[in-house]
């Protein structure tokens, strides 16, 4: 699997990452042997990067993926985890998460930017993980903590860089504009984008992927199928987009995405997939993984082969934007170290 390095730092991703959301019982139960069975066949698949945060199952991602990384030598695998939300008592507990998780109560979440925060958070997860650092550490949705985010959780990241303790620094969230910001005015070697630079949405040209491009810092792609509308070769009604219902246009541009996809002997998935490399400063798509059948269909997905001609046509029929770098030689190929 090809690999690129963040640039300006010594860590490298593969260009298929692991996100570890859902093994921690996202929407469902998932049994313990198959989130490990999940992450077995991703490592035999030739994934090395792998993404986690205390939020996923209050903590049940981050102890899943460790236990089942600690046998691996440590030198051949990234792990990014990420701080903002502490995990503490939960002085009220019902049974069962209210975010998403079906995991037990017992913790909530404490949103928390501070500098004391950060390290308390990111000791917590090395702790909950068993591992002996982490490669990358992210700002998790600090959407409305932008001046604790910038004053205190971003300086006190880059002094751990700085002193070697972690590889790589940055913010994720499901916005692109703050995500610019975080490049042009902080130490942020990187940034998780989520569900901004997609077959569908194409916003993150205005800000954040320029902001990339002029500083000289990555990108790494989360949520490409933007909840589900382009994860299968025929988008239905009833399908999601940004978690919610898709409008009915939706669902007919994604329509006619697949018409396009398969005139050029490939899928919606697999394209929605390949997109994100267009540009030249995202290195990574990550997607969610919950069972090892999924992580096979993900790495089909990834290495089918989507010709460039294809976003020439998108782009003709307006079904992407114009300014979209593609189709000039751009591609995930040409970018390997």
């Amino acid at each position: 699997m090809h690999q690129r390095k963040i640039q300006n730092t010594s860590v490298v991703l593969t260009g298929l990452g692991f996100g570890a959301s859902a093994i921690g019982n996202l929407y469902r139960v998932t049994p313990a042997d198959e989130s490990t069975a999940a992450i077995d066949a991703a490592w035999d698949a030739g994934i090395r990067y792998f993404d986690t945060a205390p939020h996923y199952g209050l903590g049940l991602s981050e102890r899943r993926l460790g236990a089942a990384l600690r046998s691996r030598p440590r030198a051949e695998y990234v792990v990014s985890s990420k701080v903002g939300r502490l995990l503490v008592p939960n002085e009220h507990p019902r049974g069962v998460d209210t975010e998403g998780f079906v995991v037990r109560d017992d913790l909530r979440r404490q949103w928390d930017f501070s500098r004391d925060g950060v390290l308390r958070s990111i000791d917590e997860t090395l702790q909950r993980t068993g591992l002996d650092r982490l490669d990358i550490v992210y700002l998790h949705d600090p959407d409305d903590h932008w001046q604790q985010a910038a004053d205190q959780a971003m300086p006190a990241l880059a002094d751990l860089r700085d002193q070697g303790v972690i590889g790589a620094i940055g913010a994720g969230m499901n916005q692109s504009a703050m995500l610019a910001r975080f490049l042009r005015e902080t130490a942020a070697d990187v940034v998780m984008l989520a569900g901004r630079y997609t077959l569908l949405d194409q916003s993150a040209l205005d800000d954040v992927l320029p902001a990339a491009r002029d500083l000289g810092k990555s990108v790494v792609a989360v949520g490409v199928f933007n909840s589900g509308l382009l994860s299968q070769d025929r988008p239905a009604e009833g399908m999601k987009y940004d978690y919610q219902d898709a409008p009915p246009a939706l669902v007919a541009r994604a329509r006619a995405m697949a018409e396009v996809c398969a005139a050029h002997g490939t899928s919606l998935p697999a394209a929605a997939i390949a997109f994100p490399y267009t540009h030249p400063s995202i290195i990574n798509v990550t997607l969610g993984m919950r069972t090892a059948q999924q992580v096979g269909r993900n790495v089909a997905l990834h290495d089918q082969h989507v010709p460039d001609g294809l976003w020439d046509d998108l782009r003709a029929q307006g079904l992407i934007r114009s300014d979209v770098l593609a189709g000039h030689g751009g591609g995930r190929d040409e970018r390997c170290l």
